[in-house]
């Protein structure tokens, strides 16, 4: 493992020494996508990498409020019958026409039930062609969210899907990979040139886009870079022309620079602790995570306002609820944060008889400082009595355990992407595990009172009502500590100082396609 970190560390700075072009923008992330599949996994970094080569029927807007895409307009027809009217004269980067046929191959290939992206559009039924660029969807009763939904729900060509063999859906966490995980067919502003996995992704401007650019970019360079010391090197020098993961503890350092632009705010993400709800951990031992007495006690046992400012460097915000400020559903009313405790703590263990059990913690990579997160944390259960074994790994190894169940404790950040509604966490985190719901709730939990109220809230058209359910399915999940909140975490961008225009989202994802150089 530690070889092949060096060597693919090796090959991306190699790929920086290579001159940039005009019109280059060198983006040096810290880590790669898994695949060029936009329905291998539902995570919003290769999703939002991937949108600027594919295109669902509406998007964000600087705002984040959604826009027409694809879809030039719709409207409801029916409590449970959207249309939509597709855009006419979009080209795939191949030179096909876009037509409703290839939003119904798209559809029908992202809820697949193998397909990892179904939970991202928990309420559809079904779809038919009307003509060649109208389209309409069925939902369940009443369902108000599917317009958010569409956001990440990116078109492919039906055509080069069959021509390819390519139609049934990819998946990372099971290894399950075809045509689309290496080659890449879109309408969005760029497209792949080329692409060598952990090393560089190399995009180019589709000249045939149907939208107008507001970009000067001609080729964009994404080289993952694991190491934040070598990212902030790279940036100083001027190797790379931008990161959206500026260490927080380099910001000082990076801000005082001339040749650099720092832009800080607050993700809308929500670092939490999961836990296993199986009957048995890892070590085929009685899992004493399901007593709330026990999962209590962890929570009380951890110091957020030492990590905020250790760890975070008094960048990160504590958090009592599972959802940011930002998100419709939060509520101000349960939003403080548990104050560490140990000796309530330690009571509790011994009350309810799981006093020093052992358990794996499973940490990846890809949450800010989120190695040193983890090292705190098990710091301070150890500290409680408890034996927690550090299990850190890129999120490549991870992904697989953590899909699978093979968990005991796990972080977890949720940005409630694409839908930015706490239905989101809701319905794909702590939701039991069926059909569409609980796609990431990988601890299998599985509580009736929370599924009865987030079932409720999807069907319910009031918004005022709806939110208020939303509401009360978080206090369900802070009552029953379905989940540790831990902190909304930091935002830190960074360019040079050649990028003249390069807008800042509160969802962390850059969106290339607004930058000017």
């Amino acid at each position: 493992m530690q070889l092949s970190r060096i060597l693919v560390t090796g090959v991306a700075l190699l790929a920086l020494a290579i001159p940039a072009t005009a019109g280059t923008l060198k983006w040096g992330a810290s880590r790669d996508i898994s695949s060029l599949d936009p329905y291998s996994y539902g995570d919003s970094f290769a999703l939002g990498v991937l949108n600027h080569a594919y295109e669902g029927l509406v998007r964000y807007d600087r705002n984040l409020k959604i826009e027409p895409a694809l879809a030039s307009s719709w409207e409801i027809v029916s409590p449970t019958t959207w249309r939509f009217k597709l855009r006419e004269g979009v080209k795939f980067h191949n030179g096909a026409d876009f037509t409703a046929e290839d939003v119904q191959a798209s559809l029908l290939r992202a809820t697949n039930p193998k397909s990892p992206l179904r939970g991202n559009i928990p309420a559809y039924k079904g779809s038919r062609v009307i003509d060649a660029h109208t389209i309409e969807i069925d939902v369940s009763a009443n369902y108000p969210l599917l317009a958010n939904d569409l956001t990440t729900i990116y078109i492919f060509d039906a055509g080069w899907l069959t021509d390819n063999n390519a139609e049934a859906p990819t998946d990372v966490g099971s290894g399950t990979e075809g045509y689309a995980t290496y080659n890449e067919n879109g309408t969005g502003p760029f497209k792949v040139e080329s692409r060598q996995p952990d090393a560089k992704t190399v995009f180019t401007k589709f000249d045939g886009w149907w939208d107008k650019p507001q970009h000067n970019i001609d080729r964009i360079e994404l080289t993952p870079i694991a190491s934040p010391a070598t990212r902030v090197a790279a940036l100083l020098a001027g190797d790379i022309d931008f990161t959206d993961q500026a260490p927080v503890q380099d910001m000082p350092r990076l801000a005082a620079s001339p040749e650099v632009k720092v832009l800080e705010g607050t993700d809308l993400r929500t670092v939490m602790i999961g836990f296993s709800q199986r009957d048995q951990l890892l070590s085929g031992a009685a899992n004493p995570m399901k007593d709330l007495r026990v999962r209590q006690a962890m929570q009380l046992a951890i110091d957020l306002d030492l990590i905020n400012k250790k760890v975070m460097r008094g960048k990160s915000r504590n958090a009592g609820a599972l959802v940011a400020p930002q998100i419709p559903g939060y509520d101000a009313a349960i939003d403080t944060p548990v104050k560490a405790d140990p000796e309530k703590a330690k009571a509790l263990l011994k009350e309810a008889g799981a006093e020093g059990f052992e358990f794996e913690f499973n940490c990846a990579d890809s949450l800010v400082n989120e190695e040193q997160v983890c090292q705190a944390v098990a710091s301070m259960w150890s500290r409680v009595g408890l034996k927690p074994k550090l299990d850190q790994g890129t999120r490549a190894v991870q992904t697989p355990k953590r899909s699978s169940g093979r968990v005991d404790v796990y972080t977890l950040g949720w940005a409630t992407l694409p839908m930015l509604d706490t239905y989101s966490l809701t319905s794909q985190v702590l939701h039991t595990k069926e059909g569409s719901f609980g796609i990431f709730n990988w601890g299998g939990w599985s509580d009736k009172e929370f599924d009865k109220v987030t079932e409720a809230s999807a069907v319910e058209l009031d918004q005022t009502k709806r939110l208020a359910m939303e509401a009360q399915s978080l206090k369900i999940a802070k009552d029953h500590a379905l989940m540790i909140p831990l902190h909304q975490q930091p935002l830190a961008w960074a360019t040079t100082a050649k990028i003249k225009d390069f807008p800042l989202f509160s969802d962390n994802l850059p969106r290339l396609w607004l930058v000017k150089m």
